[in-house]
């Protein structure tokens, strides 16, 4: 007969029965549940015990732990001293996790292990168990293997309850729960009363105590104390549990009604009022308004402390303890309303709305599940006329009274402005628009903040940049989805440097798990200011973790932002295949939606990298998908991001008129005042479509603009655009320190085609080019002269006889694109016309293979 162990690596060991007599064997069989019976005599056992581990530790070394030695029986502990004193070289000794059984017998002490380590354990146990369900077992089992080891084993669902399911002690398996619930069970019946309040008040806090049975309940505990289940310290008027086991023993071993009588005392005695909230609301044993009134307002102020998932956890409680259907509805639905856009609990928020519409009587659904189901469906395969008609409606047909102080109302205005985003129509904003405005006595400066900084950015309202950053300095760390409206505004308006540790408190709160989908808007807005800012490689890394963390939570709509992010690092660092990729599931994911607001951010991208290239038609056609020519798009937040490149791409593409009229457009919404980068930016765009004397002045006003430098790749485009104008002024000094100082920060960048297009300027301005720039070039794989990878397969289809529409048939390009490209090839290579184009590229040593190369 054998039975199965694992050595100290963790594989299986075998322990062999055959050795011993058939008595021994019954015996011990019998005590290891092989089969099911009764030991008449332990020594026997103890015996067995002793023949069978020094057979196995004859063939390798043995260890034998002891979690809590207290409770090992007199035969087990009489082998253990036994195997203590064996001679020395003997390949079997024993280790007590916590103390020695005895005094003979050595221990080595086991503390609990960090954090991260018990995190890892637990994961690795129960790896289908969420990471906030985790999180929660981890700080009620203070961390020991045991407790992390011993849950019960029960089905998934029934293991890991949705979170306002999870119980107040760590569920023991009936092993575990014997253990320490026999050496509870024999303590006095004041004792174990006395135990129970200090259990369930959870602070540990002697006045409690004393509050509910004076000094009789410190001489209740004397008991506990000697059969080593507590530590009082009369000092600090604290009791501890010395394992968090023997907590959840007490509480296990308990009636229901113990517990309700233990929750109603301490419901008297505690202080706080969230606490005494839920210890009246454990005391319940039917529905109670009062009680759950009462919770309600936790929910309320737990969620403004930032803890939206304990927030959760009481609204649903409350909704339990409702007797009126629709009180109990609408609980329900603002605990959907945060999972979905607060806690990251998309499929916890599906099932509380299920239940919400199932208790609703009548009438239109609450403010809180329209929303909730908006964002529920978003995420899924839902489209945005749904999800919009769906909080519109509920808005304008609901009995809110547009009171400005309904936190409930400013929840679903808040999820209707980002819908109208999303979904780029212009007939969606007035509704909204009007609401706000009829809000009384006016709306909440917030709202009204991401209402004017949002939609139109680049029309916004005079001193609205100035309010913002002031309640950016201002603001304290909070609500969730406080903090994310606020970054929202702030980053459409070039103010998160003063408030990124706002977002990197969502962030942290997402990693935790605590609240995943603020985590989410944490990301996003820290994403967007780490592009226009230079902190490209944070940028990166925070993309990547946050798509990561969308798609682990269901979250495929939400993803799009990251898709952009990535995508239009891509497109500036010069990697078409990656912002190819990305943009193109960018496209996907939200043309799926028919969000075709966010779709227009792929064309951003695309834009950028079509510039990269030199491919200036491309460019032209995606920037109007952005915003028209001529019109800067209103509600279209990032027509204002992009209206110098559209300038650019249509003056490179002789479209002078076009180009004109979009600097009127800009000047006319007043972008310039949005922010330094939009006045920077505006000033450029001024300057391109310029008289030269003109020109000079305005690129100056640009490149010295206040804060300018604190957006490092506008700046070295400007301070590009400006020394090409030098230089073709024949002002080649300052036009060399501006294309220098571009290169360089291109190069710091990784912005490999910028980098190649400013020093190809800048030896045509007379400095060669070498050193670091040369070798960055030529690592990167930049063409001969500078050339992009468009213009050397334009330059040698053209040298081989292709006329422009041909070489444009080839390449799936316009002929206009082609002369495009050829007006800008001809001074790179010094000739001024197709005849000498063969000679050139021959002369520079450039072949097929660089065409091909750069392909």
């Amino acid at each position: 007969m054998e039975t199965r162990t694992h050595d100290a690596r963790g594989a299986h060991v075998g322990l062999s029965l055959s050795g011993l007599d058939e008595e021994q064997r019954d015996a011990l069989s019998v005590a290891l549940g092989l089969p099911p019976g009764h030991v008449a005599d332990g020594t026997v056992v103890a015996r067995a015990h002793l023949l069978v581990l020094r057979h196995e530790a004859a063939g390798h070394p043995l260890l034998l732990t002891a979690d809590d030695p207290s409770a090992i029986r007199r035969q087990t502990r009489a082998a253990l001293e036994v195997l203590a004193h064996e001679p020395p070289g003997s390949r079997a000794g024993p280790d007590a996790g916590s103390r020695s059984p005895s005094a003979d017998v050595p221990g080595l002490l086991v503390r609990p292990g960090d954090e991260e380590a018990a995190d890892r354990l637990l994961h690795h146990a129960f790896p289908a168990m969420p990471l906030h369900q985790r999180r929660h077992v981890l700080a009620r089992a203070g961390r020991t293997p045991l407790a992390l080891l011993r849950l019960p084993d029960a089905p998934p669902a029934v293991r890991f309850p949705p979170v306002e399911a999870l119980p107040e002690v760590v569920p023991l398996t009936e092993g575990v729960e014997a253990l320490f619930g026999m050496r509870v069970g024999r303590l006095p019946a004041a004792t174990r009363a006395a135990l129970l309040l200090a259990a369930l008040e959870g602070e540990g806090d002697m006045h409690v105590l004393r509050g509910a049975g004076g000094d009789a309940a410190r001489a209740a505990l004397e008991a506990a104390e000697t059969a080593q289940l507590v530590e009082v310290d009369d000092e600090a008027h604290r009791v501890l549990f010395r394992h968090p086991l023997v907590r959840s023993a007490v509480v296990g071993s308990s009636t229901r009604a113990e517990r309700r009588r233990a929750h109603r005392v301490l419901a008297g005695l505690v202080g706080d009022p969230d606490r005494r909230a839920w210890h009246r609301a454990e005391a319940c044993a039917t529905p109670d308004e009062p009680t759950a009134a009462l919770l309600e307002k936790t929910a309320h102020r737990t969620v403004r402390r930032g803890d939206a998932t304990a927030a959760v956890t009481a609204l649903v409680r409350a909704a339990d303890l409702s007797p009126h259907p629709a009180d109990q509805s609408r609980r329900l639905a603002e605990a959907a309303y945060l999972g979905a856009s607060v806690t990251g609990e998309l499929e916890n928020a599906s099932d509380l709305l299920r239940r919400a519409r199932t208790v609703a009587t009548g009438g239109r659904g609450s403010l809180h599940a329209a929303a909730a189901t908006a964002l529920v469906l978003l995420e899924g395969d839902g489209t945005v006329e749904t999800a919009y008609r769906l909080v519109v409606d509920a808005i304008e047909e609901g009995s809110h009274g547009y009171d400005a102080t309904d936190s409930e109302l400013i929840d679903a205005l808040s999820t209707l402005l980002a819908i109208c985003g999303w979904a780029g129509r212009a007939e969606y904003w007035p509704p909204l628009l009007r609401a706000i405005d009829r809000l009384v006595p006016e709306p909440p400066e917030e709202l009204r903040l991401l209402r004017e900084a949002v939609p139109d950015p680049a029309r916004g309202p005079q001193g609205t940049r100035g309010r913002l950053a002031a309640l950016v300095r201002n603001r304290a760390a909070g609500e969730p989805g406080s903090l994310v409206r606020v970054d929202t505004a702030a980053v459409f308006l070039d103010l998160l440097a003063d408030g990124r540790a706002g977002a990197w408190q969502l962030v942290e709160s997402g990693r935790a798990g605590h609240a995943v989908a603020g985590g989410l808007a944490g990301f996003v807005h820290l994403c967007l200011d780490d592009f226009v800012t230079g902190r490209w490689e944070e940028g990166r890394r925070l993309a990547d973790e946050g798509l990561a963390l969308a798609r682990a939570h269901g979250y495929a709509f939400t993803g799009w932002y990251f898709l952009f992010h990535l995508a239009l690092l891509a497109a500036a660092r010069g990697d078409e295949a990656g912002w190819t990729s990305w943009a193109d599931e960018l496209t996907h994911v939200t043309t799926l939606r028919r969000a075709h607001g966010a779709a227009r951010f792929a064309h951003h991208a695309r834009a950028l990298g079509a510039l990269g290239q030199g491919d200036f038609e491309a460019a032209y056609h995606h920037l109007c998908e952005v915003s028209p020519a001529g019109a800067l798009a209103p509600n279209a937040p990032n027509a204002a991001w992009v209206a110098l490149d559209l300038v650019e791409a249509a003056l490179r593409t002789n479209r002078r008129a076009q180009a004109e009229a979009h600097v009127r457009a800009m000047a006319e919404a007043r972008s310039g005042g949005a922010s330094p980068r939009f006045a920077m930016l505006t000033l450029a765009a001024r300057a391109l479509v310029a008289p030269d004397a003109e020109a000079l002045l305005l690129f100056r006003a640009a490149v010295d603009s206040p804060g300018a430098r604190d957006w490092p790749f506008d700046h070295a485009r400007v301070r590009l655009l400006y020394g090409e104008r030098l230089r073709r002024l024949r002002m080649v000094t300052e036009s060399r320190h501006h294309l220098g100082a571009a290169t360089e920060t291109f190069r710091r960048l990784g912005a490999a085609p910028w980098a190649a297009r400013s020093a190809t300027e800048l030896r045509a301005a007379g400095r060669p080019r070498s050193g670091p720039a040369a070798d960055s070039a030529a690592a990167d794989g930049a063409a001969p002269a500078g050339l992009t990878s468009q213009e050397m397969k334009v330059a040698f289809l053209a040298a081989e006889g292709l006329t422009n529409k041909q070489i444009g048939e080839r390449l799936f390009l316009s002929s206009r694109t082609i002369s495009t490209h050829l007006y800008r090839i001809f001074p790179k290579l010094g000739i001024s016309s197709r005849a000498a184009l063969r000679d050139a590229l021959s002369h520079l040593g450039a072949t097929a293979d660089d065409m091909d190369r750069t392909g």
